[in-house]
């Protein structure tokens, strides 16, 4: 590796707070309530801000693309300068952000507000670092999955509630209680997490910073945007050329400089690189679901296919996506102890083209979606949790930070892949009535059969992981043959290690 940790990075803390995982659980679902907030209202986010739809979008847009450019910077500014600061700071930008927002109806104001939002997404891999650095190996493995899983299960618990707030209060509310639970979050992060002692060496990459922001705003834009500017228009193209040429610009610096926002040689190991591409359609699968199921629950039945259900009850049915996911993490805990995380990702990306193939002919009643959701939630779920082991497994603890902040941007990637796809393909497939586009069942089912094929990827892909031994936690890995004498001093709790 390019930095060697400090002594103290290769064992976690003796001494824990039995509330640490619950607090940084907490803290991930909260910022993951970010990224769904807005969708109960994103039809009449028009009106509410006096705005164009496509000006609209941006609301969405924004938050997406910062907590994409977050993710990896504040991993690699926890592993500097302590993963709990940067957590505390990232939440406390979330809810300067939600306030900002709360307090306004107009679109500038509004975008700043969210785009503020979307920085607290690094506290995912944050967490994730703070878990390894101070739990016991027998804790470790359950602690990441729940907290990997905290995406999904916020995002999942949102819509209810969210949609709810919206159609009972003042749509702002939403805004005030995000930051509310910012706060909480906070409060109970200063009392319940300890900061670690385990800091990278080496300074702040900023060139690097700049250069990812601006190869990841390049090409997560067209992305997010293709469907209204024509995917084949010149801005669309453009931006994905520059992104390309910045991308790669930045890689070639990654590479010469000592102290790298991200290790691209660590980045390029098979473990790493497999782990991370596979994320990329775990993301894509997952996101699918969350577009599809609340539109058919909500299409009235006049279409022939729609199931007529409220906004809440729209919301209610896919909500047991996110609950399944929570509970799935100590279901993981013990399949990965016994067969490793390898075999976990297979099982979790097996289940969910079982369920996503279910859910081609389980789409008349309210109750199927609900049968899918389960089925799908309990994939996702262990998919997820696997995630995080394989990629601790692969990476100096010094680096945890910044190797779940990629992993968790590629995730982001993916559901933002998923986005436009699915996007394109309602869009595409959708009947005509009235001027109003309404997405038809074979636009669903098209759907459905393009997440299948995004598993089969991601199964293809995870076969070819490199197996490990399974343990009680993640094997932890570190890379200077200088830390023997540290092994010797530390006998008594042995931790397995690869020069």
């Amino acid at each position: 590796m390019t930095h060697p940790p400090t002594p103290v990075a290769h064992e976690p803390a003796t001494r824990t707070n039995g509330g640490i995982v619950p607090v940084l659980a907490f803290a991930g679902i909260v910022v993951a309530v970010m990224q769904t907030l807005l969708v109960p209202v994103i039809k009449d986010l028009p009106q509410l801000l006096d705005t164009t739809p496509s000006n609209a979008t941006w609301v969405l847009t924004s938050t997406l693309l910062s907590g994409a450019v977050a993710t990896p910077i504040m991993g690699r500014l926890g592993d500097l300068y302590g993963k709990r600061r940067m957590l505390l700071a990232s939440l406390a930008v979330m809810v300067v952000g939600a306030l900002i927002s709360g307090f306004t109806s107009a679109l500038i104001p509004m975008i700043v507000g969210r785009t503020l939002q979307g920085f607290a997404m690094g506290a995912i891999p944050l967490g994730i670092g703070l878990m390894r650095d101070e739990l016991p190996r027998e804790r470790l493995g359950s602690a990441m999955a729940l907290m990997s899983s905290s995406i999904g299960v916020g995002g999942g618990l949102a819509l209810p509630l969210a949609a709810a707030v919206a159609q009972n209060t003042d749509w702002h509310v939403l805004f005030f209680g995000a930051a509310g639970l910012g706060v909480l979050s906070i409060v109970l992060t200063l009392v319940a997490v300890p900061e670690t002692k385990t800091r990278a060496q080496g300074s702040f990459d900023l060139l690097g910073a700049l250069g990812l922001s601006l190869g990841l705003v390049l090409f997560l834009l067209p992305i997010t945007k293709g469907s209204d500017w024509g995917w084949t228009s010149v801005t669309t193209l453009g931006l994905f050329a520059a992104s390309a040429l910045v991308l790669l610009l930045w890689g070639v610096l990654e590479l010469r400089i000592p102290a790298p926002l991200v290790d691209l040689r660590t980045t390029a190991r098979r473990e790493v690189l497999l782990t991370n591409l596979a994320s990329i359609m775990v993301g894509v699968s997952f996101y699918v679901v969350s577009l599809v199921l609340p539109q058919l629950l909500q299409l009235p039945t006049a279409t022939g296919y729609g199931l007529g259900q409220s906004m809440v009850v729209a919301g209610l049915c896919v909500a047991p996506l996110g609950l399944t996911m929570m509970f799935t993490a100590p279901v993981y805990a013990r399949l990965s102890a016994k067969y490793g995380p390898k075999s976990t990702l297979i099982l979790g990306l097996l289940i969910i083209a079982v369920g996503y193939g279910a859910g081609l002919g389980l789409m008349s009643a309210a109750w199927q979606t609900v049968v899918v959701s389960v089925v799908l939630g309990t994939g996702i779920g262990l998919a997820y949790s696997s995630l995080p082991a394989l990629i601790v497994g692969a990476v100096d603890p010094s680096e945890t930070g910044a190797a779940n902040g990629l992993n968790t941007l590629m995730r982001s990637i993916g559901t933002s892949v998923s986005s436009a796809v699915i996007g394109m393909v309602l869009a595409n497939t959708a009947h005509h009535v009235g001027g109003v586009a309404i997405p038809t069942m074979h636009g669903f089912r098209v759907s459905f059969l393009i997440a299948t094929a995004a598993v089969a990827v991601g199964i293809l892909l995870a076969v070819f992981l490199p197996g490990r031994r399974p343990a009680n936690g993640p094997t932890l890995l570190a890379s200077s043959a200088d830390d023997n004498a540290d092994d010797k001093a530390t006998a008594e709790r042995p931790v397995e290690r690869v020069s």
